[in-house]
């Protein structure tokens, strides 16, 4: 049997960094994390090839040495996935489609032949059970969240490495909160489910023995939602494995604000060679954190929470969402200062959406509030739902916001900001390497020299140079974040 994995093209967002890959000549950022999973999960002697869009061209020619084609995805690449099915019901292959995408939207989905919704590990075997009795089904789904000691090791050795600037790998699933916004706990369930330590630690020795080296993002939902194997088991193995190898990798993770309230386990994450993680901040307005259900971020000082983090050596990446019933007419004033005083310098502001079937969904339906455009896109300037605050300001307000945060003046202030409250570990010294050499020359020549306002990057290589040179290839590879954002913001 002869297997074509294809992963969809994802469209230029602040999350592609398609403009920051070309300083270190990378096509993206991270690889197609599930497909190399279910390519795991596959008969081992079907030959099995992968083409991932965002870093090679989907040809004919591969879709016709196929006998099916795998096709999984997010919301975000909806319009490249169905380009993938229209093209191979053209050319007479057939279509397997599963992923995030196909779970909550395979309604609306035509041309697919075979969709294994929900997680692999429960309806893959199906599917693959009665492919084999020649009488396979349209539809396999479960509401079964399956444990993840039978996940196997991803199928890194597929992946054209050298092309992408992270490497990424899955601990847990699930997550102990249930935002409303958010279809994490609809698809991965409410108790978040990990792998074993000696798991974990063989899929990273799988990366290792492919001379992956550098930054790996561990892809959880909420990392930190079991706190008590992630204290007891998973950070001590992997602090000694990572120390027996001179720490080959940088790890950067998703986890909720109430890390900064654990000093050990913060402490236990940068020791094991964590270097970030994102945090869903949302919105500094209290009524619309309520309205979201997003309880863990109240009854605290968020301000003080992320210079806690970065005083403890983790940066700080925030998520923030205009559009809630609840936010008042001064949301775009309260968030711009609030990103500015704290030093967030890769904050991504989206409009609010309803995915299908989370709980906002399913309360803007009641209310008759729904409208058919949803891009899993959350900063193309589109919802999805008639919003209480006029459109019109909504939509200037969220521009303003944006343009506002990604201007050179701001920005680089920003990034001052945060050098200032940032301290490095010890044990995250780096090594410069030939490739953030080259990095380098690219950035002096495109921010240095030919762009518009140089003013502002010279400055931050000034004052990075002279007051913090410790933390100088920090503050040129935000320099580099910042011209992608800029692009971005352009496009709105």
């Amino acid at each position: 049997m002869k297997i074509l994995m294809v992963y969809p093209e994802t469209p230029d967002t602040f999350w592609g960094f398609k403009n920051a890959l070309k300083f270190v000549s990378k096509k993206a950022s991270e690889p197609p994390l599930g497909l190399i999973t279910v390519a795991a999960m596959l008969p081992a002697d079907w030959q099995l090839k992968l083409v991932d869009m965002n870093v090679s061209s989907l040809k004919d020619k591969h879709i016709l040495w196929a006998d099916y084609i795998f096709l999984s995805g997010m919301i975000v690449q909806i319009n490249s996935f169905k380009d993938v099915i229209r093209r191979c019901n053209i050319l007479g292959r057939k279509v397997i489609a599963g992923g995030p995408l196909a779970t909550t939207q395979y309604s609306d989905i035509l041309g697919v032949d075979h969709f294994i919704l929900n997680e692999a590990e429960i309806t893959l075997p199906l599917f693959l059970h009665d492919l084999e009795a020649g009488n396979p089904k349209h539809i396999y789904t479960s509401n079964e969240f399956p444990n993840l000691n039978i996940t196997p090791s991803p199928r890194f050795d597929l992946l054209e490495m050298n092309k992408y600037a992270t490497m990424d790998i899955q601990y847990s699933r699930g997550c102990p909160y249930d935002c409303e916004f958010c279809s994490i706990t609809l698809l991965n369930g409410h108790r978040p489910r990990v792998k074993s330590a000696s798991q974990f630690l063989n899929e990273l020795q799988n990366l290792y023995n492919l001379n992956w080296r550098g930054d790996v993002m561990i892809v959880d939902d909420n990392f930190i939602g079991n706190k008590r194997l992630l204290k007891n088991e998973l950070l001590p193995a992997l602090t000694k494995w990572v120390k027996d190898k001179n720490y080959p990798f940088k790890f950067i993770t998703e986890a909720s604000i109430n890390l900064a309230d654990d000093d050990e386990l913060t402490s236990m994450m940068i020791e094991a060679g964590f270097t970030g993680v994102f945090v869903g901040i949302e919105t500094t307005n209290e009524s619309s954190l309520i309205e979201c259900g997003k309880s863990q971020n109240l009854k605290r000082n968020l301000t003080d929470s992320i210079n806690k983090l970065h005083n403890k050596g983790l940066i700080v990446s925030g998520g923030f969402i205009v559009g809630f019933d609840n936010d008042p007419a001064n949301i775009f004033e309260q968030m711009i200062n609030f990103i500015q005083k704290t030093g967030i310098v890769t904050a991504m502001v989206g409009l609010l959406n309803a995915p299908t079937g989370t709980k906002l969904f399913n309360r803007l339906k009641s209310e008759d509030r729904l409208l058919e455009n949803f891009t899993g896109n959350n900063m193309d300037g589109t919802i999805n739902f008639v919003p209480i605050m006029p459109y019109h300001e909504l939509i200037n307000g969220y521009a303003k916001v944006i343009k506002t945060i990604y201007s050179q003046k701001e920005f680089y202030n920003r990034v001052r900001t945060f050098l200032s409250n940032y301290k490095i570990p010890i044990v995250h010294t780096d090594k410069i390497r030939k490739r953030e050499i080259f990095a380098f020359l690219k950035l002096i020549w495109k921010l240095g020299i030919i762009e518009k306002g140089k003013k502002y990057f010279w400055k931050l290589v000034a004052v990075s140079l002279f007051k913090h040179p410790k933390k100088f290839s920090t503050a040129m590879t935000l320099a580099v974040y910042g011209f992608h954002f800029r692009k971005i913001a352009a496009m709105l």
